[in-house]
């Protein structure tokens, strides 16, 4: 039974597609019930169609990652969906009179279905044991780099597809490979160790190559571990399921779902139809991930976002926007504004404001006033120069700081430490 509810040929699946041919001749027969004298099982006919369609969703469920409860939910949604469709053009193909279910009342059960589904998958994802895993096939291509918007793969290997069932979503790589990435500070760049999976339907092998089995086998083992995916929740990428959840903004897409969340407005779309409200802003281009399956560095790239994960780090561009985090410290660069929190030190600054703290002494600017606080003590200089000074040293700061974290060597506290102290001395020649 094990078997029959994971593998992808199993009994299951060869009902589910018998149940499909005679839902579809089902329906050919009701579509030509008149010619065909079956008015009088109308009714019946329609109801047949539906619950066929309920079950053969159902029995879909677990094709590609396997049996989970979003999964469940989520082929109900679909089955509402195919349902709504049949009962809108049904109507004028004398569906019964005073039919207790219509085609709104259908859709309405697949937009909510759907939304329950997608909420539901952050938790009982990924997989347990016993269901499918992305596979890597013994079939090797070369590999000579991959580019894709602000990301640059380089160097020579072999490329292995990796495929869910019969779907082929990402490869894996063999060699050494580094990767660079454009950001607004500069080119972020690491060594990757193999394996490396790269999630993407692009096509990016060239020509065969001996697979090595030895690395098959390796990649696959990694790959069947679920800590492989949920080392970090903020993206999940498995070719046909893409979760991105960054600064402002969650990204959610399913073979036949899709949900863009923003402050500004959220999105569903379900098939052809569109649920806005507000204002969203959707992926100009497809959701790509290039992770390290032996550690916890992943790089997804959507659209304009960029976000890069570690064991010690994560980084996310938005277009001229750069947002760090690394335990309880935070770096912030945008236009016309940065901030950096570091345990007892922060720095905030904007267009006409600046705050800096650390330890026992805080500086504020604003208007063209500083004032500082060392201990009990309190200090006011009104001068546009030394107002200028904070603004100017502080962002200075900041993006010194910004520097060495592209470098991948995190922040400086007893730097960050000097250069405030630093400040705070040439403030004092003001009073």
């Amino acid at each position: 039974m094990k078997i029959m509810f994971s593998v992808e040929e199993g009994i299951r699946f060869k009902i589910r597609d018998a149940l499909k041919a005679i839902t579809a001749l089902l329906i050919i027969l009701w579509l030509f019930k008149g010619w065909l004298r079956l008015e009088a099982y109308n009714e019946e006919m329609v109801w047949a169609i539906i619950t066929l369609i309920i079950i053969t969703e159902i029995l879909g469920v677990g094709r590609w990652i396997g049996i989970t409860i979003s999964g469940i939910i989520l082929s109900l949604a679909k089955a509402a969906f195919l349902i709504a469709i049949f009962l809108f053009f049904g109507k004028w193909l004398d569906l019964p009179k005073d039919f207790p279910i219509d085609a709104k009342t259908a859709f309405a059960y697949s937009v909510v279905l759907g939304i329950a589904g997608i909420l539901v998958a952050k938790f009982d994802f990924p997989l347990s044991k016993g269901e499918v895993y992305p596979r890597v096939e013994k079939k090797a291509y070369k590999f000579n780099g991959f580019s894709y918007g602000k990301v640059k793969l380089s160097g020579e290997g072999k490329a292995y597809p990796i495929k869910l069932g019969r779907k082929r979503i990402g490869w894996a790589i063999e060699g050494e490979v580094i990767v660079e990435a454009d950001t607004p500070l500069g080119v972020i760049k690491r060594k990757l160790i193999a394996p490396v999976a790269i999630w993407t339907s692009i096509n990016i092998a060239s020509e065969k190559a001996s697979p090595n089995l030895t690395f098959v086998d390796t990649a696959n083992s990694l790959l069947s571990a679920p800590t492989t995916y949920t080392k970090e929740k903020s993206s999940i990428d498995l070719g046909i399921l893409k979760v991105y959840e960054g600064e402002d903004f969650t990204y959610v897409k399913l073979p036949f779902l899709e949900v863009v969340e923003t402050p500004q407005g959220e999105e569903v779309k379900i098939g052809p139809f569109k649920i806005r409200e507000g204002s969203t802003e959707k992926p100009r281009k497809d959701m790509i991930t290039i992770q390290e399956l032996r550690n916890g560095f992943k790089l997804t790239i959507l659209g304009e976002r960029l976000t890069i994960t570690t064991e010690d780090f994560k980084i996310e561009t938005i277009g001229d926007r750069i947002l760090y985090k690394s335990g309880e410290e935070k770096l912030a660069i945008g236009d016309g504004y940065v901030s950096l929190d570091s345990g007892t030190i922060s720095i905030s600054v904007g267009r006409d404001s600046g705050k800096i703290r650390i330890e026992d002494t805080v500086i504020s600017a604003s208007e063209g006033k500083v004032k500082i606080r060392i201990g009990s003590k309190n200090y006011i200089i009104e001068s546009e120069e030394a107002f200028k000074l904070v603004l100017e040293k502080a962002r200075e700061i900041v993006e010194e700081q910004a520097d060495d974290i592209i470098e991948g060597l995190g922040i400086d506290r007893a730097r960050l430490n000097r250069r405030i102290k630093e400040l705070v001395e040439k403030l004092m020649e003001y009073i």
